[in-house]
């Protein structure tokens, strides 16, 4: 199948890699609703807010001359969006597991090639902690979660007051500083990263991990079924954290979900 060249955005070689015969990667944002989700409004969103957000999620990658390109596409929105069905008259405790159990097979479904690389998935049964969910899935090439996350949060209004949502920016440092304390700390710091670079690559070198629940160690690990955990912590602990680690909360929650 032959392509148009003119008018396609290449694909970065990260996204190239992230999509490729031996690699595919997705991303999953999950929204809680308080109230049960009407889908009209959902198909709604999707087709006057959510497709104007970036090209690319109106695009699918195609290989034009040996080089990977963006070529954008009609959406369909039914081919995107999924509703599953559950058992009825369960107990929200029950709908948990039947959702993570949906979540924890969407993730290694992989996506069509002559559609955009991204899925909507309405879950309309109540679990302990929201009347319905919102699952979205991306494929990594299209970008990163912060970027995912900062545009479905720019579409989103306060429910007090019809405006886009608004965050605190982070204090800049102050201008100037001494010159010879910042020189010593990054000398220090330098040398200490050597140090550590070095005994990492060597320790791994030469010895092997214990086994723990984390590592397994046996072969083939990565083609076994996965399954999805999720933790909840508030802002207050976020905060304390914070505190005792003197480390910034955007690292901390990286870090957290990749613990879980």
């Amino acid at each position: 199948m032959e392509y148009e060249v003119h008018g396609n955005e290449p694909v970065s070689p990260t996204g190239q890699c992230l999509n490729s015969s031996v690699l595919s990667m997705s991303i999953l944002g999950v929204l809680e609703f308080e109230i049960p989700i009407n889908e009209s409004k959902i198909l709604s969103f999707l087709q006057d807010v959510f497709l104007n957000i970036s090209p690319r999620f109106s695009s699918i990658m195609v290989d034009v001359n040996g080089e990977k390109q963006w070529k954008r596409v009609e959406v369909k929105l039914r081919d995107h969006v999924h509703v599953p069905i559950f058992p009825s008259g369960m107990s929200p405790k029950s709908y948990d597991d039947h959702f993570q159990d949906y979540i924890s097979n969407i993730i290694l479904e992989q996506y069509p090639k002559d559609k955009p690389l991204w899925e909507v998935h309405i879950v309309k049964y109540p679990t302990s902690s929201a009347a319905g969910n919102l699952i979205f899935k991306f494929h990594h090439a299209l970008g990163d979660g912060y970027s995912f996350m900062s545009a479905l949060l720019s579409c989103l209004q306060r429910a007090d007051n019809p405006l886009p949502l608004t965050f605190p920016s982070r204090r800049g440092s102050k201008p100037g500083g001494d010159s010879e304390s910042i020189f010593r700390w990054d000398v220090s710091e330098t040398f200490a990263f050597v140090f550590d670079t070095l005994k990492d690559f060597s320790w791994n070198s030469l010895l092997q991990d214990d086994r723990t629940p984390i590592r397994s160690g046996n072969y083939g690990v990565e083609f076994l079924p996965m399954t999805v955990s999720s933790i909840t912590f508030s802002l207050d602990e976020i905060k304390l954290i914070k505190t005792k680690l003197n480390a910034v909360t955007n690292l901390l929650s990286m870090t957290f979900s990749q613990l879980t």
